[in-house]
């Protein structure tokens, strides 16, 4: 029997600056997950990405992230791409200064 499809966003760097990108529902890129288009049809999701592997001049690495709905838009379900939102960890500047940091 076929798993049940799990939602997902497109996520990608952004060519020039690095930076983590998320695909939103009218095709603008965004550095904020919650703006991402979440999809939950596995064939749309397929030609999202398709969409964003044509912009080779503006993004690099383009893929499919799980992804659930959250009470302001998508959220991460795997730790990865939740390190991957707030950006290196090696300095404090940036996102790792405005995001809501773990108790330590």
């Amino acid at each position: 029997m076929a798993r049940a499809f799990t939602p997902k966003v497109v996520t990608a760097n952004d060519l020039l600056e690095g930076d983590v990108i998320y695909l939103t529902a009218d095709d603008r890129w965004s550095r904020d997950l919650t703006e991402a288009e979440l999809i939950t049809d596995e064939a749309h999701a397929q030609l999202r990405l398709l969409d964003a592997e044509s912009q080779p001049s503006t993004i690099v690495g383009a893929y499919l992230a799980d992804a659930v709905a959250g009470n302001n838009g998508p959220e991460p379900t795997h730790f990865r791409e939740d390190f991957r939102r707030t950006g290196p960890s090696n300095y404090r500047h940036g996102k790792q200064e405005t995001s809501p940091q773990p108790q330590v």
